[in-house]
């Protein structure tokens, strides 16, 4: 196979076809609006330059590696809000699956529907077509329905509105500390 055509069935087989350019350190934090897990329009200009504010892409609700990042910040909520930090999740998951897994897990933060890849797009994250998938929750199987599936990466905006930390190799289960001690290495 020619490097072109390689290049090419790679990036249409994994993440990639849907990306437009990434936002760096130290550029302007895209604005942006997305529907919450209740349903209700939360808009980045509501948040943006009152404190510090983690945007974080993770693939699916109620997977292991995603339930893994969740659980963490839910854990460490209050030393991250003592820090200053506020939280938001975004996936391409639809509403439904959104509540559900805050239901599940007890999480304590915003999770955003990205359903079509608008906000991914508007950091530069890379996806591909959703899928459906079977979870048992509650005693109950539910079909789980993704717009877009996005790679794992955490955005830090600092209180200027400014991409003050970029991770496109986030450890789930770290993520949480992770942003604590990076947030802390700011000061």
């Amino acid at each position: 196979m020619k490097p072109f055509a390689l290049a090419f069935a790679v990036c249409v087989m994994g993440f990639g076809m849907n990306a437009a350019r990434a936002v760096d350190v130290g550029q302007k934090a895209p604005s942006f609006e997305a529907t919450d897990d209740q349903g209700k329009t939360w808009k980045s200009a509501d948040h943006v330059g009152k404190g510090v504010l983690v945007v974080y892409f993770y693939p699916a609700a109620l997977t292991g590696g995603c339930t893994k990042q969740a659980c963490g910040f839910r854990d460490d909520m209050q030393a991250l809000k003592d820090k200053g930090i506020e939280v938001v999740g975004v996936s391409g998951d639809v509403v439904k699956n959104l509540q559900l897994f805050k239901e599940v897990h007890h999480l304590n933060f915003p999770l955003l529907a990205d359903e079509n890849g608008e906000v991914a797009k508007a950091f530069g994250v890379p996806f591909k077509e959703g899928r459906m998938i079977k979870r048992n929750v509650n005693g109950k199987t539910e079909l789980l329905k993704n717009g877009v599936v996005t790679p794992r990466w955490t955005f830090v905006i600092d209180k200027e509105g400014k991409i003050a930390l970029k991770n496109t190799k986030v450890n789930p289960s770290k993520d949480s500390k992770a942003v604590m001690s990076q947030v802390e290495s700011l000061k």
